[in-house]
């Protein structure tokens, strides 16, 4: 099978190819050594072209423009010796894997990170993941950002153009092995989560996205902080925090009505004690719990109670037929683009087209629940957390991967470990 490359393809791969490298002659010669048979040379080659930064990269893009257009264009084409040497230089010098199809450039020190988006004025996009992004087997939900996201063309046009790239590993990403005994393994990861953060000029986190989100879900809220990013610029403290609460608050009740709405189409009722505001046209503005109307002696605690507290009682209401209900009326949020399908079909040769159709349609709606499970009930928890302006983002994040995904960096095993389960193994088969 031939994936159809879109139009908006094109333009972007047309971009990439005339854009003009750091240095003509000298990256010509940096590009051909890169993939030299000469290991120790191109190694030395990739390293320089990693120094360059974005440039590097757009040097090897250009180079290999050609190869790269084959190769995405028919998914089905086999890596002979020369495409995995282009490949490994890309990845290499991009920081992640696949990535002749988002030509993105991934700092892995946030200092780095920092000094380029001072110098571009554009906010950091830093995620934080289990394993590494150059890694086949980093966690699940990187490696679905490198097919539904970072593969995607119009999301790679932004991520590119308005954000500084940079992603840090927690821990290693845990990996299991199925031996059949006869030769046949199975490998896979197991547990672990990934976030998103974008990041103020002062480095701290002003949105965070956790998960997997659809490509359109995520380019408007890339969207949405990215003006909170311009906002913040050039403000003092006081201003910046009434800033970053008005839009927490602004979000908090978007999500509240939005998800109130979809429990109301599926058939489901409000919680007790739930009252609707609504506007001059009738439409619903905020979703509020009675009895918790901020007065002119309110509390930070009555305030967030009054904030958060909608969404925490939705939650209480949505089980697990409800939230796959809730994906269907946003089936839209799992489609995923010509580029994102071309990379699964290269990754899966072996099945038929009726098997990989059906692994597609899978995987998009597995996408829309992830969807509006990561915005609903993740998304709306985090904003409780950045309400009061963490400024130190390491221990930020030690508090997400805890008390949200539940994987706390105390815990060696990840809660993987059961003490109190027998399997008939010496140590339970921990090793």
């Amino acid at each position: 099978m031939k994936s159809k490359f879109s139009v908006l393809s094109l333009l972007l791969l047309i971009l990439v190819v005339t854009q003009t490298s750091f240095a003509t002659e000298p990256g010509e010669r940096l590009a051909r050594r890169a993939i030299s048979e000469n290991t120790v040379e191109s190694a030395a080659a990739i390293e320089e072209l990693r120094s360059f930064g974005p440039a590097g990269l757009q040097t090897l893009m250009t180079r290999y423009a050609a190869e790269i257009s084959r190769h995405i264009v028919d998914p089905t084409l086999k890596p002979d010796a020369e495409w995995q040497r282009i490949s490994k230089a890309l990845d290499t010098v991009s920081g992640q894997k696949n990535s002749y199809l988002s030509g993105l450039y991934w700092y892995t020190d946030l200092n780095e990170a920092e000094k380029a988006a001072r110098e571009s004025g554009k906010p950091i996009l830093s995620l934080r993941l289990l394993g590494k992004l150059t890694d086949d087997l980093s966690c699940a939900n990187s490696r679905f950002f490198r097919t539904v996201l970072y593969s995607n063309a119009e999301v790679a046009a932004v991520l590119r153009d308005r954000f500084v790239l940079h992603w840090q590993s927690v821990r290693p990403a845990p990996i299991i092995t199925i031996d059949f005994g006869d030769g046949r393994k199975i490998e896979r990861t197991i547990t672990g989560n990934s976030i998103h953060y974008v990041l103020d000029q002062k480095g701290e986190p002003v949105e965070a996205l956790p998960g997997l989100y659809g490509p359109k879900s995520f380019l408007n809220a890339l969207s949405d902080a990215e003006g909170l990013y311009k906002t913040l610029e050039g403000k003092n403290d006081w201003d910046r925090r009434v800033q970053r609460r008005n839009y927490i608050r602004s979000h908090v009740d978007q999500i509240s009505v939005r998800w109130f709405e979809d429990t109301t189409k599926i058939g489901g009722f409000a919680p007790q004690g739930f009252s609707v505001q609504k506007g001059l046209n009738g439409e619903i503005q905020a979703v509020r719990i009675a009895g918790l109307a901020i007065t002119k002696m309110a509390t930070e605690a009555t305030i967030l109670r009054e904030l958060f507290g909608a969404p925490e009682k939705l939650a209480t209401i949505t089980d697990e037929a409800k939230w796959r209900a809730l994906a269907q009326l946003h089936a839209a949020d799992g489609m995923i683009d010509d580029r994102s399908i071309a990379l699964m079909k290269r990754q899966n040769l072996s099945l038929s087209e009726r098997e990989f159709a059906a692994m597609v349609k899978r995987f998009q709606e597995s996408i829309a629940l992830d969807t509006v499970r990561n915005e609903y009930l993740m998304h709306t928890k985090l904003y409780s957390w950045l309400w009061n302006n963490p400024a130190n983002l390491d221990q930020f994040n030690e508090k997400v991967y805890a008390e949200l995904f539940l994987t706390p960096g105390n815990d060696p095993w990840l809660g993987l470990l059961d003490k109190d389960v027998y399997v008939g193994v010496d140590n339970g088969g921990f090793k």
